[in-house]
């Protein structure tokens, strides 16, 4: 075969001429995609309104509105999202359903990339309006993956294994390659910022406990012996530094790649509740193995499906097109081709840039990097580059006399010390999980926080949803305040004594204690002290 310009770039983003023997794991990577796509909209479902909505906490048409008077119409692309069209209850609650249906069909293989396309934009729509509520890598790693698939999925309405339109070269290495990232630019994050723990190898002393929403398995793992967290740390180092590097070496590294960093995967979703981010991780690890591994375990009624499309079928005839019907079709095959190496080639410069800067800021060209950075397909990653030492709560109370304090419980994350923690991801308990971020800093700096306060002063019903009760269920209380806890894991000797998971002390105020007086004014009643932020 002749190389020229042309064929290369056909060979590398042409699906007709994609990578054979992979339709197995690209079937099942979008099939988990799906799942992971509806678990994140599932979850929102639940919280959206609470969130974002018009009564939520931080919402989202105050944002948009406030990016319109300092951009203008610059801030549909600081934004891009379906909520400049309206951010009202019915709209929120819209992308979610949106999303969930297409996540729903995309399981079922209809017209994937049209679902995938949907799921992108509504999820796209939630993240550029929810501020300090989608500040997470794992959307991030969402996103990307989401938008690399709409390349890499068969085109029709029923592609079956899709034998006719196989992945593109340049989308499967850009999945994998994603995967890369986030291990090893973890791994880096780690060793260049500077936190003695790992270089230690104390890192993980404390990691299930001191983790945003620990698991009871977590529990048993942190009473392991030293070494066991020891060896576990440098394992962690040793994977994303090194090991990780086989994903890009023959076949049967790879292959020897996949079986250690599935289990690897499999046990931190065991231990910790890290939403749908290591399920995001283990799918992409999918795309590691090819047709010929996956077969043997594939159920009888679809390895019978599989083998009937390697069949000899008859060859119907072409049907007949006029000049300037073959010449439209040329013209869009070309746009097509060059749309997609225009796409892949840009988030792969952006995405190496980043990498290479983690490194050393060397003078390379940033406007296509900044270009990307509203949508989230080409991000920098690092999990885990600082360990937090120490376990904080914040716990919402309210009053009506100043004396007897109600708590408002929360629905996942600790605060009852004899409830076992619970496993919930892929399900994203957003609050829950903004509120550990919050824990380890001060007030001032989480406006989440007395934004909610001031929501139970008034009662807000759908922010009342993100708790799992309601100690006021007839009127608002009088008085909010907010106090702080530290947390520790019981000893099994406590745990069997006592029969809790958890022993904690009270350390105090976090944030103002606000009243609302009989006028509605909302005033403060007491100022928390100053204190040093938690790390």
């Amino acid at each position: 075969m002749e190389w020229t310009p042309a064929s290369v770039l056909r060979w590398l983003f042409d699906s007709e001429r994609g990578a054979s023997g992979r339709l197995l794991p690209r079937w099942i990577f979008l099939r988990a995609l799906g799942l992971i796509y509806y678990s994140a909209f599932f979850s929102l479902a639940f919280q959206i309104r609470g969130l974002i909505g018009p009564q939520g906490i931080l919402p989202a048409g105050e944002y948009l509105q406030a990016l319109a008077e300092r951009f203008g119409h610059a801030g549909y692309w600081y934004a891009p999202s379906l909520l400049w069209l309206s951010s009202g209850p019915h709209m929120v609650m819209g992308i979610c359903w949106a999303g969930m249906i297409a996540s729903a069909l995309l399981v079922l293989n209809i017209w994937p990339r049209g679902m995938l396309a949907i799921c992108f934009v509504c999820f796209l729509s939630f993240v550029s309006a929810a501020q300090d509520f989608s500040g997470y890598q794992s959307d991030g790693m969402l996103l990307e993956a989401g938008f690399i698939a709409l390349f890499f999925a068969p085109g029709g309405f029923q592609p079956g294994w899709g034998e006719e339109s196989k992945p593109s070269r340049a989308s499967l290495f850009l999945l994998i390659w994603e995967c890369f990232r986030i291990y090893f630019e973890s791994g880096v994050a780690k060793i260049m910022g500077g936190d003695p723990q790992w270089r230690n190898f104390t890192a993980l002393d404390e990691y299930y406990q001191n983790g945003p929403l620990p698991t009871w398995i977590g529990w048993h793992m942190q009473h392991l012996p030293h070494w066991f967290h020891a060896a576990t740390a440098f394992g962690t180092l040793a994977l994303e530094l090194m090991l990780v590097w086989m994903m890009f070496l023959p076949r049967r590294v790879r292959m020897f790649c996949f079986l250690i960093v599935t289990p690897w995967q499999i046990g931190i979703i065991l231990s910790a509740n890290y939403t749908f981010l290591n399920y995001l991780v283990l799918a992409l690890g999918i795309l590691l193995v090819d047709d010929q591994f996956v077969l043997p375990y594939l159920p009888r009624f679809l390895k019978k499906s599989y083998h009937a499309t390697k069949e000899a079928k008859p060859l119907a005839p072409p049907a007949p097109e006029d000049n300037w019907q073959k010449k439209l079709r040329g013209q869009l095959s070309a746009l097509k081709l060059a749309v997609t190496a225009v796409m892949l080639t840009w988030i792969f410069y952006a995405t190496l840039t980043e990498l290479v800067w983690m490194f050393k800021p060397l003078p390379l060209p940033t406007a296509p990097v900044s270009a990307l950075e509203p949508f989230r397909i080409a991000n920098r990653y690092g999990l885990f580059a600082m360990m937090t030492r120490g376990r904080y709560e914040i716990e919402f109370q309210g009053s009506d006399d100043g004396k007897t304090w109600l708590v408002y419980p929360f629905r996942f994350k600790p605060q009852d010390p004899s409830k076992a923690p619970g496993i919930y991801a892929p399900y994203q308990p957003r609050f829950d999980w903004n509120l550990w971020f919050a824990s380890l800093s001060s007030w001032r700096q989480e406006p989440i926080v007395v934004r909610t306060e001031q929501s139970l002063l008034r009662g807000d019903a759908d922010v009342l949803l993100l708790f799992s009760g309601n100690p006021f269920p007839h009127a608002p209380p009088r008085q909010v305040r907010c106090v702080i806890w530290q947390y520790w894991f019981t000893t099994p000797a406590e745990k069997r004594a006592q029969g809790t998971w958890w022993r904690r002390q009270q350390l105090g105020l976090y944030a103002p204690t606000l009243e609302r007086e009989s006028d509605g004014r909302v005033v403060v009643l007491q100022w928390p002290p100053a204190s040093e932020p938690r790390e």
